[in-house]
């Protein structure tokens, strides 16, 4: 009898232990998953863009005339003030050397230019004689009315000769005064290089027409320069302000007066920036991808001082976060939660460590946070970037446990 009951236990633990080890040998293991609790927060949706700063207002400044630029007396960084400080200067060009056959021409029209001023002095000798008859005839024919012995017709034709007479030596001193100008033009047709005067005066200072600092000059050294060439950029460092060209279907959703937040730019805190202007017009460029995109232009003021910003400058890059919407407090999920169930999004909750499939209805969608309008309360566990092996009524686990 005795020997029937040992043999009896023995039997039942080795049932039981069978019956365990059957029982983890077919169990099914919960599923390790990554689990988030749904919160409200602060939430914002934003259009993300590279930037570049430019200063608001640049001067070019640029030679007025034709000359040789000379070497330029400020240096890049150099303060200037208004209407006072000297940013370049430039000479008068200097003439060309003539060859043989130049010369030649130059010094025949300057013998022509000659012998026309000596005609044109004849021409007022001999009209100064006719103007001195022409005015004695006058005066004796007056004379001769006066006694009674001329006619009055008489007396008018003395008197429009004598006006004629004056006419022409009046025309004789314009013909000398053009024959003298011809014959100047004529001689400097013949000045060399070096047949110029110098001195204090030889050359057009061009002064600083707004302060600021120097950004760019075009030549150090001295140069040949055209009209109009530009010789040296300045503007305000302070005064900068930001573009950024954006796709044109996220540039219809701002408006001037959206913020926006300046990072990357190589300070340790965010910089605010407010929209001004959105340019009228889009332009087709590739992008790294080579894809087409109408993107265009947005500029931005930098509303923080000047102070906080030390060293950025003209033409650096920034990396910009417009804000689109925000609020103080939403129900968000991370996208990485969703997935498509028919035509609406759903997630997976989890309660007492099983998964339940839940149909969302969702708001504003940002780059990594969606906003939930219902389907999900404060609290809730759900499943972010759920594999294939989740499904309603899994029994799972969270990764961070294991």
């Amino acid at each position: 009898m005795v020997w029937t009951t040992r043999t009896t236990g023995m039997s039942l633990a080795g049932i039981a232990v069978l019956g365990g080890l059957a029982y983890v040998a077919f169990r099914e293991d919960p599923v390790p998953v990554d689990l988030i609790e749904v919160t409200a927060a602060p939430m914002q949706v934003t259009i993300d863009a590279d930037g570049r700063t430019r200063i608001r207002d640049l001067y070019e400044v640029a030679a007025p005339i034709a000359g040789t630029a000379l070497r330029a007396p400020v240096a890049v960084g150099d303060r200037v003030l208004a209407g006072e400080t000297v940013v370049a200067r430039v000479e008068p060009a200097t003439p060309t050397l003539l060859d043989a056959r130049a010369r030649a021409q130059a010094e025949a029209a300057v013998a022509e230019a000659e012998a026309a001023l000596e005609v044109a002095r004849t021409d007022l000798t001999r009209a100064e004689e006719e103007e001195v008859f022409a005015r004695m005839q006058f005066e004796r024919t007056q004379t001769l009315v006066e006694r009674g012995v001329s006619t009055i017709t008489q007396l008018e034709t003395a008197t429009q000769a004598l006006a004629v007479a004056e006419a022409a030596v009046a025309a004789a001193r314009s013909r000398i005064a053009m024959a003298e100008g011809t014959l100047d033009r004529a001689r400097a047709a013949l000045v060399g290089p070096d047949g110029g005067e110098s001195g204090a005066e030889c050359c057009v200072d061009l002064t600083a027409p707004a302060d600021g600092v120097v950004l760019s000059i075009a030549t150090i050294s001295e140069h040949p320069v055209q009209a109009g060439a530009p010789l040296v950029t300045l503007g305000d460092p302070s005064e900068l302000e930001i573009v950024a060209d954006l796709l044109s279907s996220d540039a219809v959703r701002i408006a001037p007066g959206t913020r926006a937040i300046v990072e990357r730019w190589g300070g340790p805190e965010a910089l605010g920036a407010v929209v001004t202007r959105i340019e009228p017009a889009a332009a087709t460029r590739v992008s790294a991808l080579g894809i087409e995109e109408q993107r265009v232009d947005v500029i931005f003021d930098i509303v923080t001082p000047a102070e906080a910003r030390p060293g950025l400058g003209h033409g650096f890059s920034v990396f910009l976060r417009v804000v689109e919407w925000e609020a103080e407090s939403v129900l968000q999920v991370p996208l990485g939660a969703l997935f498509r169930r028919g035509d609406g999004w759903a997630v997976y909750v989890v309660a007492e460590d099983v998964v339940e499939e839940r149909g969302v209805a969702l708001g504003q969608r940002g780059a990594r946070m969606a906003q939930v309008l219902d389907g999900l309360e404060a609290g809730e566990r759900i499943v972010t970037h759920p594999s294939e092996a989740v499904d309603d009524g899994v029994t799972v686990v969270d990764r961070r446990d294991l």
